[in-house]
């Protein structure tokens, strides 16, 4: 099953008037934000990618053709040579589409149609949102459903207060929007190749697609509560930034909860390694 992610935006919140990085190419730790929505992905087996590229496209295609195993996997440098203990990407198969720069997300989607429209489903994400969600429950309840699209849904972020106030100015009550019985998409979606009936030229992928297949009762949405983190600001990134060298890391599902496996792993190639 392929993964489309979309990452040609430009990102207007993250920007800060001197660099053209995209928004998913912003750091997290040694690695971009897409690498670790890809890494999320490849953890529950999903390793084939359509990159739709746009707005600094050539910052992640750089970041891929000169990709450095080192930095994120443990080595051996043995008299000069570097041995992999592990590696990232080397299963992964990744189509870079140059989707336009102000496409919308429908229009890139479009775009890509031919990609992904022999498949019986195909996930899609903005590739800028962390999370630990069971990605595995999340595809079967889609595929035992017979809808068109599904998202996670998440409780709203913001710290804003919704104030009920009555005809004659009085408040009666004052609430936050994670109190209210209220969700919000949270960019993991899921889709049947029938959507791209509904796609239409420069359309946008929710308010034109998902929102009219919603009233047909053609979209289902899994509810989550956990982790879920975005990055559309300078301090959502930061929060992770800070979250990741803390040493919380609960989207990265795919790394070992100790170190014994590694040591198992040193141990092995060394003697393995012929005589020289």
């Amino acid at each position: 099953m392929k993964v489309v992610l979309f990452c040609g935006g430009y990102g207007m919140r993250m920007r800060d008037g001197v660099s053209d990085l995209p928004k998913p190419m912003h750091q997290v730790g040694p690695r971009p934000l897409i690498w670790h929505v890809m890494r999320y992905y490849a953890h529950f087996g999903y390793t084939d990618f359509v990159l739709c590229l746009g707005y600094g496209a050539h910052h992640i295609k750089d970041f891929f053709l000169n990709y450095d195993e080192t930095a994120s996997n443990d080595f051996v440098l043995h008299r000069g040579e570097v041995e992999l203990l592990a590696r990232d990407i080397q299963d992964w198969n990744i189509t870079f589409v140059h989707t336009g720069l102000d496409s919308p997300i429908g229009e890139r989607l479009r775009r890509v149609r031919s990609l992904v429209e022999g498949e019986e489903m195909f996930l899609a994400n903005y590739a800028d949102v962390l999370t630990d969600a069971p990605l595995d429950d999340m595809v079967a309840k889609f595929r035992a459903s017979d809808a068109v699209g599904g998202l996670m849904a998440v409780p709203p972020q913001s710290a804003f207060h919704c104030v009920d106030v009555g005809e004659d100015g009085v408040i009666d009550s004052i609430s936050s929007l994670q109190q209210l019985p209220l969700w919000e998409n949270g960019g993991y979606l899921m889709f049947r190749p029938e959507v791209f009936d509904h796609l239409t030229e420069g359309c946008d992928l929710i308010e034109d697609v998902c929102a009219p297949l919603a009233k047909q009762g053609r979209m289902l949405a899994y509810r989550y509560r956990g982790f879920w983190q975005p990055a559309d600001t300078v301090k959502e990134r930061t929060a992770l930034e800070a979250a990741y060298q803390g040493g919380t890391r609960p989207w990265m599902l795919w790394e070992a909860p100790d170190r014994d496996p590694l040591q198992a792993a040193i141990a092995a190639l060394q003697d393995a390694r012929p005589e020289r």
